[in-house]
């Protein structure tokens, strides 16, 4: 092992072509070197070896008995450097069956992943998709470990030197009122906000508070009657009761046909950045890069929520 170290890669690579074509000329070209060069680098392969290796004759060059002997397996060297080393793993998204791995909010779901599935249908039809639950602390790590190949939403303790992200594009927030509360109807004014009683979601992504934050600036509070983990559940509450609900926007929209209204907070909120996040070390990886561009390509600039919208309009909003 202790003379490997002395041996230029180059001069294996004039020894296999050589052999190839028992040719200097022809192995220089092959090469793409000068004939000195390939002459040169010969007589430093015969010094390394204590070997002649070719030897000119009337019918060309030929191997000595040691060159023939170590010919194959520097074939072989060669082959396993370039496929296993050298070339490049690639993602071909018509043939692959890859799962390809996200982690995000329920809330994120709705967003992010119904364009997501309509592009992978068309592009890459044997691709499946898995969104992935992983706890806030835990993050970092899994997208480092590639159990996740990303996370895509509001996570803003992500913030590690070895996180990358991109911004996708601005989400708001919105109020949903029951369909039955008749003291809210045509807007929602801040006397009528704060005497409401109210649902708060404690959801991992955490995007509820900016909104909690914002009122604490205010000065401002009101009886919070029930706390979730979990964002689904809000929009049947709502509309079986006079609570009030302030969420990210997408979900009034989603079920904004089941008993509920939206409408604009009655202070002014923060917009919910949102973004997709990824490790240093998968920066380069064939698979990360594909999703996260086709992530890119699809949302940045481009909220999917007001897509699939077309009539919604928030209560109360000029």
């Amino acid at each position: 092992m202790e003379n490997i170290g002395r041996l230029d890669l180059n001069l294996l690579l004039l020894l296999d072509a050589l052999y190839a074509d028992m040719n200097l000329s022809a192995a220089a070209r092959r090469l793409q070197i000068s004939q000195p060069t390939a002459s040169t680098n010969l007589l430093k392969l015969r010094e390394f070896f204590g070997d002649q290796l070719f030897i000119r004759t009337g019918r060309g060059m030929r191997p000595t008995p040691f060159a023939e002997s170590i010919a194959p397996a520097i074939r072989n060297c060669l082959e396993i450097l370039s496929r296993d080393v050298l070339r490049k793993k690639q993602f071909v998204p018509e043939t692959s069956e890859r799962v390809l791995r996200i982690t995000t909010s329920d809330v994120g779901v709705m967003i992010f992943i119904p364009p997501l599935l309509e592009a992978i249908r068309v592009m890459a039809p044997h691709v499946n998709v898995r969104v992935v639950p992983v706890p806030h602390d835990e993050l970092e790590g899994a997208l480092e470990q590639n159990v996740v190949d990303l996370a895509v939403g509001y996570f803003p303790d992500l913030t590690g030197s070895n996180i990358l992200t991109q911004t996708l594009f601005d989400h708001t927030f919105a109020c949903l009122v029951s369909s039955r509360n008749s003291s809210i109807t045509d807007s929602l004014s801040l006397q009528q906000f704060l005497a409401a009683d109210h649902i708060v979601i404690n959801e991992q992504g955490r995007s509820q508070e900016l909104f909690e934050r914002r009122l604490r600036e205010l000065g401002l509070t009101r009886r919070v009657l029930l706390h979730l983990p979990h964002f689904m559940s809000v929009p049947q509450l709502i509309a079986r009761s006079n609570m009030i609900a302030t969420v990210p926007r997408s979900l009034g929209v989603w079920y904004q046909d089941s008993g509920i209204r939206i409408f604009p907070p009655p202070i002014e909120v923060p917009v919910i950045q949102l973004r997709q996040f990824w490790h240093r070390r998968m920066n380069d990886d064939a698979v990360v890069l594909w999703l996260r561009r086709l992530m890119a390509e699809l949302l940045i600039g481009r909220d999917p929520s007001l897509a699939f919208s077309s009539d919604y309009g928030l209560v109360g909003q000029p």
